[in-house]
């Protein structure tokens, strides 16, 4: 009866209704209240302030609440994992990924998982946008850099360093920097994270010319090329441009920071095989965990987000 009135409770605390947790139950709502209420007498504390229109936890309600709702997911997870044991992966697979990487690199990775685990469907939403997975419902979003909530569990695959560029016209109208020091004043093309104001140097602080900003690898790239300005991109994506003559590299010894690459999803906890899955097939896919080099598209894809 215990652990059955702690389920009740844990209920009618995330329905925030008595109604709501009875028909989700599937019992009358008279016999909710009468457990919770034996509950509170058992227990000898009241744990929900009750109006006509809102339940509020008092503060002893909430202390048991949250040791109610680590019991509860503790007792779903044993039961997902003895049910996992004898499951193959199955079902829709939610990713959000970049548009360039999950043209150029996802897509194949994802197939060829596809392929080999027929059960699985999947919605793949390519977007430069910062994606929540918990907002959105999304079992595993593909972003660029570490995200700051710490509640969500982010996986580095990859990561590439960058160097500073320019097309030789910028550089025969504008002049070629010969330190680091004579950047100050240059011509910018900013990046995710990058300063409008100062270049994204480690341990120097210099002034620049913001003159273009923009949230993708590709452009930007196309934009420095085209003579707008200076350019902190991936070194791989540029080593064709820079062979063709059309991008000169610049200041060996500048120090950019590198960009990553992060599978970002809400929790270890209740993970689907699907996700567990996946998630493996892709580490063994990427350079990274494999000890090859980075193709070419892939490295464009990683730079520091905002």
């Amino acid at each position: 009866m215990g652990l059955d009135d702690a389920l009740i409770f844990t209920r009618v605390v995330e329905c925030h209704s008595f109604t709501q947790a009875a028909e989700g139950l599937g019992m009358q709502k008279s016999t909710v209240s009468r457990r919770i209420a034996l509950l509170e007498e058992r227990l000898g504390v009241r744990l929900i302030n009750r109006t006509t229109r809102k339940l509020r936890l008092t503060e002893v309600g909430q202390a048991y609440y949250e040791r109610c709702r680590q019991i509860m997911l503790d007792f779903a997870e044993a039961e997902q994992a003895v049910m996992q044991l004898q499951l193959a992966p199955a079902g829709l697979l939610r990713i959000t990924a970049p548009i360039e990487f999950g043209q150029l690199f996802l897509g194949r990775v994802l197939g060829d998982f596809m392929r080999q685990y027929p059960q699985i469907t999947a919605e793949v939403e390519l977007t430069s946008r910062r994606v929540d997975p918990v907002e959105e419902g999304v079992d595993i979003a593909i972003l660029v850099g570490q995200p700051q909530d710490s509640t969500l569990i982010a996986r580095k695959v990859y990561e590439t360093s960058r160097r500073l560029y320019a097309s030789p016209d910028y550089l025969a109208r504008h002049g070629t920097p010969q330190t680091v020091a004579e950047l100050a004043g240059h011509r910018a093309v900013v990046l995710p994270n990058d300063s409008t104001r100062y270049w994204p140097l480690e341990g120097e602080h210099i002034a620049c010319q913001g003159v273009l900003s923009c949230n993708n690898i590709t452009f930007a790239r196309e934009v420095a090329m085209a003579g707008a300005g200076i350019a902190g991109l991936p070194i791989m994506i540029c080593e064709a441009a820079v062979q063709a003559g059309q991008l000169v590299a610049l200041l060996p010894e500048a120090r950019l920071p590198a960009g990553e690459l992060y599978a970002v999803y809400p929790s270890r906890r209740f993970q689907a095989m699907k996700v567990k899955t996946f998630l493996d097939f892709l580490i063994r896919s990427l350079p990274l965990s494999a000890g090859r080099l980075l193709e070419p598209p892939l490295a464009g894809l990683l730079t520091s987000p905002p």
